[in-house]
């Protein structure tokens, strides 16, 4: 049985809660959570990857375990959220990383490249966008509104996405046997979106979604001058980012790898043993670029 250990890290005041796993001596892969998750989306991915990779798994401010602290005493943008996870790299001592995003966890892994540009060696992409193919335009109006405008009306809906049947039609949408998705796994995002001033956090980071888009030119600039290999593991049925969004990435990266299955946007919970042995499949990409950087 692999050991997967649950550690804490002091980041300027804040508390960060991680899982790691793996060598200390293998290539490092950071997985990189969305939205409503935390590191539990890879609870059952870790095991899978540890050994080949040395994988470290942070919670986000504001999710998980980690610190929530009221919007009044942290700023809720994504920039935000990269400058505590390169912080917490840096007290670990990772210099060099290849990247597992989904959702969130990529256009935070983008300023993290944007900001360092030879510390990523790789990018395997789990429904994590980085074009405006990828955006489901009914989906992502309203996100686009309340950026726009964020009034009570607006707010109204977005507090939808709050709720219970929007989280868990997250991890049912797309998925053709639904009971096959485990429960607990909405259930546990559900009770941490409960605790007081979280709700107030996740709005502060709807609104700060349109400084992602935002940066998508630097980040295939990035993609084309760095080289960096890219596996893309997408659910062909994701209603939040759809797959024409893991077929862009072949734009700047030629030689991306692209995998489509049969599910929606959080595909763990559905194709667990696809998507490992893909990021398996991958890794000697990951040494070639990490010995040739």
């Amino acid at each position: 049985m692999v050991a997967v250990h649950h550690r804490t890290a002091e980041v300027d005041g804040l508390t960060v809660f991680y899982r790691e796993a793996g060598p200390a001596d293998a290539p490092v892969l950071l997985l990189l959570h969305g939205y409503p998750s935390s590191s539990h989306m890879f609870r059952h991915l870790i095991p899978a990857l540890a050994g080949p990779y040395r994988v470290i798994a942070p919670d986000h401010i504001g999710f998980g375990r980690s610190s929530a602290p009221d919007v009044t005493e942290f700023p809720y943008t994504f920039e935000a959220l990269a400058e505590v996870t390169g912080a917490l790299l840096a007290g670990l001592g990772v210099r060099r990383y290849a990247v597992y995003v989904q959702d969130y966890g990529a256009p935070i892994a983008w300023r993290l490249a944007l900001a360092s540009p030879q510390a990523l060696t790789a990018v395997v992409s789990q429904s994590g966008n980085a074009y405006e193919e990828g955006f489901v335009p009914e989906f992502w109006a309203p996100v686009w509104a309340y950026g726009a405008d964020p009034g009570a009306e607006n707010e109204a809906l977005m507090r939808t996405a709050l709720g219970r049947e929007a989280v868990e039609w997250q991890y049912t949408h797309g998925v053709p046997d639904a009971e096959v998705v485990d429960p607990d796994a909405w259930e546990h995002d559900l009770a941490l979106l409960a605790r007081p001033g979280v709700d107030r956090a996740q709005l502060a980071l709807f609104a700060d979604y349109q400084s992602n888009r935002n940066l998508y030119p630097a980040v295939h600039e990035w993609l084309r001058s760095a080289g960096v290999p890219v596996l893309a593991v997408w659910g062909r049925n994701d209603e939040i980012f759809g797959p024409a969004g893991a077929e862009a990435f072949r734009r700047d990266a030629p030689d991306a790898e692209i995998l489509l299955l049969d599910g929606g946007h959080f595909l763990l919970e559905s194709h667990l043993d696809e998507v490992a042995a893909a990021v398996l499949r991958f890794r000697p990409r990951v040494l070639a670029a990490t010995v040739a950087a």
